[in-house]
């Protein structure tokens, strides 16, 4: 008797390690969904992942990069939370802009809690950008001549009143005594589309991410006048003033990651954490956010969604203040 109990306990043991390995395994069919049109940073931020996942092999057939765009975000949520919540190949692309419209209830009935925050790629910046021969050659120049006839400026960026980007412009307003509800804003669907309205002249100024900007910073076809950073970045990205060096107490770092439906499983979300930790280790990952402008920014798992929630009540008080938020 007491043998066969060994023998039970030890097929035990086998079968559950093997469920652990099963478990372990990567998703036959990964997926990222950009949720804004192609062009902008969700679009980019999937295209990281998508490149840097295959050079390390921890997938062995190309990722599917998906565009639901829609509320900044607000439709590919409220899709993963209630008509995909258990896909476990699924990762959804996000940014300060999405928790900024989380704090705001712009996602309709779900908040913060209603998806499991996967992993940070990186950290970008908010920056303010013109036409190369915009007669505006410093933010001081932009920024006089909005606060002499703030009509005269019409600021553009991929997102709506209330979003990061319309944020970014709105404390610019009150540095100069500007009613922020008064300033010329349009609000296109994604990075890309203010590009064109800028280069077609149909807007003044571009409030965006500097990561954005990047295919444009060899041309000369757009000048960037500010990045929103505490300091002067590295590299080639030395020759862009802060704000804060002209005299705007500005600073907008923008986190951008991934998120998972709400009833992925322990397992299945786990192997993502594991692979995303080796992932933001290797050279070939650091390579590709170096080429999309973003700059470290490591967290997964815990202490992600630590950060995100946190990062949600902080931005709840700013959309407050504004009285975006009740």
């Amino acid at each position: 008797m007491k043998a066969i109990i060994i023998k039970i306990l030890a097929a035990t043991v086998l079968l559950f390690s093997a469920s652990s390995v099963f478990a372990a395994d990567a998703p036959g069919r990964t997926e990222c969904i950009a949720p804004a049109k192609p062009g902008g940073g969700f679009d980019l931020t999937c295209k990281l992942v998508q490149v840097s996942l295959l050079d390390t092999k921890e997938i062995s057939k190309p990722m599917r990069v998906t565009f639901m765009p829609g509320g900044v975000g607000a439709v590919a949520y409220n899709a993963i939370v209630a008509q995909r919540p258990a896909e476990t190949g699924t990762i959804v692309a996000f940014s300060g802009g999405s928790l900024l419209n989380l704090s705001q209830g712009k996602f309709g009935r779900y908040n913060v809690n209603d998806v499991r925050w996967l992993a940070s790629v990186g950290t970008d910046y908010g920056m303010i950008a013109v036409r190369a021969d915009s007669p505006h050659s410093t933010l001081n120049d932009l920024m006089n001549a909005f606060k002499d006839d703030p009509t005269s400026i019409v600021f553009g960026a991929g997102a709506s009143i209330g979003s990061q980007d319309w944020m970014k412009t709105a404390l610019l307003a009150k540095e100069v005594g500007v009613d922020p509800h008064k300033m010329r804003y349009v609000a296109f669907e994604g990075g890309g589309e203010p590009v064109t309205a800028l280069l077609g002249n149909h807007i003044q100024a571009i409030s965006g991410d500097l990561s954005e900007m990047m295919p444009y910073l060899s041309g000369d076809k757009i000048r960037v006048l500010a990045v929103y950073s505490d300091k002067r970045l590295e590299g080639d990205l030395a020759n862009i003033p802060t704000a804060k060096e002209q005299g705007y107490d500005l600073v907008w770092p923008i986190i951008r990651g991934f998120y998972m439906g709400p009833k992925v499983s322990d397992e299945a979300y786990q192997w993502w954490v594991d692979t995303f930790n080796k992932l933001q280790q290797t050279d070939a990952f650091k390579e590709q956010r170096d080429i999309r402008g973003l700059f470290e920014f490591n967290m997964t798992g815990k202490e992600l969604d630590s950060y995100v929630k946190k990062q949600v009540e902080q931005y709840y008080e700013q959309a407050k203040a504004f009285g975006l938020a009740k």
